[in-house]
């Protein structure tokens, strides 16, 4: 999969309670919450996103809480993938069940500035900084995974390798 955008970048520790407030977790509809998406650290990040933007951050990305509700409303709002240091093992689990890529690549977040425009390849594990022209490696997906995250998560998935309809 090759995913291409502008980068919004954050720091360390963003928690789900940041990527969407818990006065939004009683709905599960994804335009729904990707209009709160981000709004407790970046006000303007719902008018400002475009389909397939890429979301940059630090160590920890999506700690705090077990709620789907923070990648759902990220996949909602448009960013096709996160780049961070690290995710919470928790919210990794959640991004990859509904399909939403994630790369694990320090050295590219470090590089990688709000505002650029960055090229994701899950299949090799290369992030791009088309900006500057600098590529990062990152660790692949295995096969497995990156079928659950091309199927549109977990339960599409299964579905189709089951072939009944969701």
């Amino acid at each position: 999969m090759k995913l291409n955008g502008t980068v919004f970048k954050y720091g360390d520790n963003v928690d789900t309670d940041a990527i969407l407030p818990a006065q939004y977790m009683a709905n599960f509809d994804a335009e729904f919450l990707a209009q709160h998406c981000m709004e407790d650290i970046d006000k303007a990040f719902a008018s400002k996103v475009k389909k397939g933007d890429i979301i940059v951050a630090g160590e920890n990305f999506g700690c705090g809480s077990s709620r789907e509700h923070a990648p759902i409303a990220i996949k909602g709002s448009g960013i096709s993938c996160v780049v961070a240091k690290s995710f919470a093992r928790i919210f990794f689990r959640n991004a990859i069940n509904i399909g939403l890529p994630i790369v694990e690549c320090a050295e590219a977040v470090d590089a990688i500035n709000s505002g650029d425009v960055v090229s994701v390849d899950t299949d090799n594990g290369t992030v791009v900084n088309e900006t500057t022209g600098k590529s990062y490696a990152a660790q692949p997906f295995p096969d497995f995974l990156q079928n659950i995250i091309e199927e549109g998560g977990l339960l599409s998935s299964v579905s189709k390798q089951l072939g009944v309809s969701k």
